[in-house]
């Protein structure tokens, strides 16, 4: 595999599987590259969210807007800048504020396959 750069502009959203809420995925590297990780953004609506078990280890990084992400009974506010390690079989709500939120984030391993 060659080293690649991205950006948002090179993201294709779908919304996040099993999802009603608008909270969007977009891969840019995972199994079909050839690569032991998952990479890509993530978009979240104003006061839109999820809660699920993790399947895999997820590092997120905010870059726009703020998150509450609540697990254990605990809620942190993260900014741009922020960086989330959600480990494998944490129970996690993530939920945007009132502006939205774009993060970036890495999987191990690939997240559509733990699904």
């Amino acid at each position: 595999m060659k080293v690649r750069t991205y950006t948002i502009q090179d993201a294709s959203f779908e919304r996040s599987p099993d999802q009603d809420s608008d909270v969007f995925t977009a891969n840019l590297v995972d199994e079909r590259h050839g690569a032991p990780v998952t990479i890509g953004y993530g978009r979240y609506g104003p006061n839109q969210g999820l809660t699920e078990t993790m399947a895999v280890d997820d590092v997120m990084i905010v870059l726009e807007g703020s998150i509450l992400i609540t697990s254990d009974d605990r809620t942190n506010s993260v900014g741009p800048g922020g960086i989330v390690h959600m480990p494998k079989g944490e129970s996690v709500t993530i939920k945007a504020m009132d502006e939205g939120a774009v993060t970036a984030y890495v999987t191990y391993p690939h997240w559509r396959e733990a699904r």
